[in-house]
């Protein structure tokens, strides 16, 4: 078992640095350097403080089985929510991508259907559209994409997406920074 690569992998999903850490748990930048590279072993006392400040419990940290990483989804996975009032139905296919750095989607469009607006962010955006044609509003700007194409862009403006065909529209997003 690799104790200094678990603790550096549970770090860097919490976004600490090695001078975080140490500061949350006395130690020294160079004692958490020393650990995550497996060139220290810590006490019992020090890994449990440090499992504390990660958020994990022992139990977990040690459980060979939990630590595979899921990497297929099926449609089982994904989790809907219909706005009919909006048109539109949005399905999260990976249920946990909230917390992850990317959080892909698919979303139908009725016709006329609208995913709501969205303030400006940090995010960055990517479609494909699978059926249909869609007009994405980015600040004033409108553009237009149909089966086929994609679209990429920062949210740095107020942006919506919209069914811009007499059909159903169906799009594969994919967004940073959690804003779905």
């Amino acid at each position: 078992m690799q104790i200094g690569k678990k603790i550096k992998n549970l770090r860097l999903k919490k976004g600490l640095t090695q001078e975080e850490l140490g500061e949350r748990t006395d130690l020294s930048k160079g004692y958490i350097s020393q650990l995550e590279r497996d060139l220290s072993s810590p006490s019992i006392e020090t890994l449990f403080a440090i499992l504390e400040v990660l958020g994990c419990a022992p139990k977990e940290f040690f459980d060979e089985d939990g630590q595979e990483q899921k990497v297929v989804y099926t449609s089982d996975d994904w989790t809907s929510f219909m706005d009919e009032d909006r048109g539109y139905q949005i399905q999260w296919l990976v249920p946990e991508s909230n917390e992850k750095e990317m959080e892909p989607i698919l979303l139908r469009l009725e016709e006329m259907g609208e995913f709501k607006e969205f303030e400006p962010s940090l995010a960055e955006t990517f479609a494909f559209v699978m059926r249909g044609q869609i007009m994405i509003q980015v600040g004033k700007r409108q553009y237009i994409a149909k089966e086929g194409e994609a679209i990429y862009y920062t949210a740095s403006d107020k942006h919506q997406i919209m069914n811009h065909h007499q059909g159903e529209s169906e799009v594969i997003l994919v967004a940073t920074e959690s804003y779905l």
